[in-house]
């Protein structure tokens, strides 16, 4: 009887918490087509390059191609040592609209990103800004529909989230469940609440107000910071202004990680950032690993030994038992379908949620031992220290 009263307990919890878990990335804000605006203010697409040898080129070439008629592209090559520079020049020599920059050496006090942008911003002579990482591949009308829907909704910091390009195994197994826990994290809905201080960007893509981004301080203000998306989105939204997180997977598309340890790299580095200095996070990045690890490996356990308890004559209770672990199991992989579907993979992903959920739990519980402890990430060649 104590085995099927801890059963439905948890039966009852996990219902509840996989619902609410799968429902927090509401996202009502919509980018939607839009024609090239009549009266077109001059957008500066700000984009910074450190060895992307293998995205540079589509990346400009996708953000030279906008329909909208007012644009300049500034790449700020960030002291690459492939061939981003000789792509560049290459690419410039063809069209005007693009300026190339060499990066100037990473100054005490800043990090690589946010003193990229920070140059590339110096250089631009728009009234909008567009910041768009070197991963990420922009839809020819996806600058026009976006500054459509920033005038619609009078948002000075309009920010996407993308389609993720997911080509190898692991990205598709592991993705999704980031996708999911970043929902949960920080959710659409309070996000785009002005009367809510939650507040982040997609770094991959945010279009800015320069009047705004001026006003916050731009990336001076935050220049200590490799998670400058969201420290940018909290100076705009903080300081009274408008902070919109819209659902622009028709019009923008990034591939960020190729592998397993591109992925471990850059995944454990946000993470860790994400939790360091803020104990509340790091609380929820401790309770998001432990469900991590029940759908990884209480999960199948749970349905073991209610069929090992139920084929040893556990009788009507070994059968709730069971019935209990099963359908939990049918909840989650249903909305893991859902996710995998939403990402334009093969629902079949689903049932790799234990393999992938076991991964992700790594990703946290090392963020969360680095936060801990005291120690550093890598990135890009540059060590980096929580504040």
């Amino acid at each position: 009887m104590l085995y099927l009263v801890v059963s439905t307990l948890l039966f009852l919890a996990a219902i509840v918490i996989v619902y609410w878990i799968h429902n927090q990335r509401q996202l009502d804000i919509v980018v939607a087509p839009a024609p090239p605006p009549a009266h077109a203010p001059l957008i500066s697409i700000c984009i910074p390059a450190r060895n992307e040898e293998k995205n540079i080129r589509a990346c400009v070439e996708a953000a030279l191609g906008q329909d909208y008629p007012n644009i300049e592209v500034i790449v700020l090559d960030d002291r690459s040592t492939d061939s981003t520079p000789t792509q560049l020049a290459e690419l410039a020599s063809r069209d005007s609209r693009l300026l190339p920059i060499f990066g100037k050496e990473l100054p005490a006090g800043w990090a690589g990103k946010p003193h990229a942008l920070f140059q590339a911003s110096a250089a631009a002579h728009g009234e909008w800004l567009c910041f768009l990482d070197a991963d990420t591949f922009l839809a020819p009308n996806a600058i026009s529909a976006c500054y459509a829907k920033a005038l619609e909704i009078q948002a000075d910091l309009l920010t996407a989230m993308n389609e993720q390009i997911l080509g190898s195994f692991w990205e598709k197994v592991i993705m999704p469940l980031v996708m999911t826990a970043l929902s949960v994290g920080f959710s659409p809905r309070k996000v785009n609440d002005p009367a809510r201080r939650d507040a982040v960007a997609n770094g991959q893509f945010i279009l800015i107000r320069r009047a705004v981004y001026d006003a916050v301080g731009g990336h001076e203000k935050v220049k200590d910071q490799i998670v400058e998306d969201k420290a940018i989105a909290e100076q705009v939204k903080w300081n009274g202004y408008r902070l919109a997180i819209a659902d622009g997977r028709n019009f923008i598309r990034t591939r960020m990680y190729t592998d397993l340890p591109s992925m471990w790299e850059g995944w454990t580095k946000n993470i860790y950032l994400g939790l360091s200095g803020h104990p509340f996070l790091l609380l929820l990045g401790a309770f998001g690993a432990l469900l991590a690890l029940m759908a990884a490996l209480f999960l199948p356990l749970w349905t073991l030994l209610g069929l090992g308890w139920l084929v040893n004559d556990g009788g009507w209770m070994a059968a709730i038992v069971s019935l209990e672990a099963l359908l939990v199991w049918g909840w989650l992989i249903y909305f893991r379908a859902k996710a995998a579907r939403d990402m334009n993979i093969s629902a079949w992903y689903a049932l790799t949620t234990p393999l992938g959920a076991g991964v992700f739990a790594a990703m946290m519980l090392t963020s969360a031992w680095k936060v801990i402890s005291g120690q550093g990430v890598t990135w890009r060649g540059r060590k980096y220290h929580s504040k």
